[in-house]
């Protein structure tokens, strides 16, 4: 199937109705191109929930890929990277030949962390395009939007491939918004410690949101589509924004920019600064440290990807054969009936103890209430756990993080 095919099927369902209707069949045209070059959730998170045992076999969402690679380094049998857009694994399998066949780790922090260098180009050619499937080919190697005026995409990598991409965009364009309205989102990133971090964000960022022109974009569904937030999502955002939208983000901006040192937190870095540090380790994301790279080059051809949807990809699979699953913020484009397919799967490839882990956009679990109580029955979560679980995630972009535990058969 293409793209297009996969991500219509998975927005459109029962509740595609009316003006909801409209809005989900715009979501689904603006999400079919490349919308993450890198991933919005923190895989030390998820590798601290989910526990991660040497032999895992585990199925994650690919988007950006950094993910899916950052757990290559708990020795796993397999990671299952599956994804609707083709882009992304694209982007999935360039990060994956580069780490495997650039000559060291210099070179692939040159080409992946930096990814602006023009030496890149010929990183590229030399060592990657010899390597990429013909799907990853086709993409790197056709040209952007601006079609036969527009220089090969693979050219991103000379000129910082994490601004590309709807997200990249949205974030350029949300730079100079703030600065339009006032603020400057640069500045956050000049911070030397905590301190000043929470006295940049109250100068520089919180009056942007007493603004009535942000106030009115909140509001505004279509606003929110280049961070890959389709309509049901954002009615869980309204659900949850008791004291408005505005404040909502407000909050979330601060949790990004004030609770975890700068230095620590690739996400702020690509929020403020729009690049990595590539001078500071631990201000990397987990699949560019050093420390990792040893792990992730033995186990890179544990990766496989997946054109297709979670639970077509979990039809196919033997019962109890899968130890982890990360399903992102996925769930909240299903309905109730597309929710209780993927879990049926989930229930019957769930080894003893799997563990699942996934994000939403408001903070309360949509398992709990679109379930069938037989099948929610199988699982075990912990409210309190997932909260403290969720002031964890340095990405902070969402309402609440999730893990579900297989029961035991006594």
């Amino acid at each position: 199937m293409t793209s297009k095919t996969l991500i219509d099927d998975a927005v459109f369902n029962s509740s595609t109705l009316g003006s909801k209707g409209f809005a989900d069949r715009l979501f689904a045209h603006w999400f079919s191109r490349l919308v993450y070059a890198q991933i919005w959730e923190d895989p030390q998170s998820d590798i601290d929930a989910l526990q991660l045992k040497p032999g895992a076999n585990i199925l994650t969402i690919s988007s950006g890929g950094c993910n899916a690679l950052a757990y290559l380094s708990t020795d796993p049998a397999a990671v299952h990277a599956v994804d609707l857009n083709g882009a992304h694994l694209a982007m999935l399998e360039m990060k994956k030949q580069a780490i495997k066949h650039l000559p060291d780790y210099d070179s692939v922090l040159h080409f992946l962390g930096n990814a602006s260098q023009t030496d890149n180009i010929k990183r590229y050619q030399r060592h990657i395009r010899p390597h990429l499937s013909q799907d990853a080919s086709d993409f790197w190697e056709s040209r952007s939007i601006l079609g036969k005026f527009g220089k090969p995409r693979f050219h991103y990598f000379s000129k910082n491939a994490y601004q590309h991409g709807l997200l990249g965009d949205f974030i350029g364009f949300a730079h100079g918004l703030v600065k339009l309205m006032g603020g400057d989102l640069k500045k956050l990133a000049t911070a030397r410690n905590m301190e000043e971090q929470a006295s940049l964000f109250e100068k520089y960022l919180a009056p942007v949101f007493e603004n009535k022109l942000f106030q009115f974009l909140a509001r505004q569904p279509i606003a929110l589509y280049s961070l890959g937030i389709p309509p049901s999502q954002f009615a869980a955002l309204k659900h949850d924004a008791k004291q408005g939208l505005p404040n909502l983000f407000k909050e979330r901006m601060r949790h990004l920019a004030c609770d975890f040192p700068l230095d620590q937190n690739c996400f702020a870095h690509q929020a403020f600064a729009r690049c990595y540090d590539t001078n500071t380790q631990t201000a990397l994301p987990m699949y560019l440290q050093k420390r990792y790279f040893s792990s992730l080059r033995t186990n890179i051809d544990r990766i496989y990807p997946h054109h297709t949807n979670l639970t077509d990809f979990l039809r196919q699979q033997p019962r109890a054969s899968m130890d982890a699953y990360l399903f992102l913020d996925a769930q909240d484009w299903m309905d109730q009936q597309q929710l209780t397919e993927l879990w049926e799967q989930v229930t019957r490839t769930a080894a003893p103890q799997a563990k699942v882990v996934f994000r939403t956009g408001g903070s309360e679990s949509p398992l709990e209430n679109m379930l069938p109580p037989q099948l929610l029955s199988a699982w075990t979560t912990d409210t309190a756990h997932n909260r403290k679980l969720y002031a964890t995630d340095r990405s902070a972009i969402y309402g609440g993080m999730h893990l579900y535990i297989k029961n035991e058969i006594l």
